[in-house]
């Protein structure tokens, strides 16, 4: 009994493996596609990507990235959320008329060392997928400070004789 259960168990998973993959992909219409790209707010970010380049720690956290409403209503920032708590975007919350450009700005926890390899996801009233924006850089340990003098062989470091 239980082979014939779990033979039939085994039938009806490669039969529903076989059903989803035959099923064939649903595409928009012609219609359907100039509609959404015609009318609307559209999101035109000036870059995908901010760079923080290579800094010191503790060096300027704020960059900024312009985008710019290019479609026919007004764009809303719903949400922007960093990666991780390191990474904080900061945004207006009043529409963007058609035409119009706003910034959207980013800061960084530069007191972190390391490369920077972060993400903002930026969700509007477009619809859809929300946009991405690239955080990279590096953060470099500060040199050390040359004002104080390097300290005398004593003793006690094994400097004397």
């Amino acid at each position: 009994m239980k082979k014939l259960f779990l033979l039939s168990f085994i039938f009806a998973a490669f039969s529903m493996v076989a059903v989803a993959q035959s099923a064939e992909p649903v595409t928009p219409t012609a219609t359907e596609e100039t509609e959404s790209k015609t009318g609307g707010p559209v999101m035109s970010l000036e870059s995908n990507t901010v760079d923080f380049g290579t800094m010191k720690q503790h060096g300027e956290p704020l960059r900024k990235v312009s985008f710019t409403n290019t479609g026919t209503e007004p764009l809303v920032i719903k949400n922007a959320r960093g990666s991780c708590g390191c990474t904080v975007p900061t945004w207006t919350k009043e529409p963007i008329l058609p035409g119009e450009t706003s910034e959207i700005e980013i800061r960084y926890a530069t007191n972190r060392l390391g490369k920077i390899n972060k993400t903002v996801k930026i969700t509007t009233n477009e619809g859809g997928d929300p946009h991405v924006i690239k955080v990279v850089g590096n953060i470099l340990k500060p040199e050390e400070d040359e004002s104080v003098p390097a300290s005398a062989p004593s003793i006690l470091s094994g400097g004397g004789k």
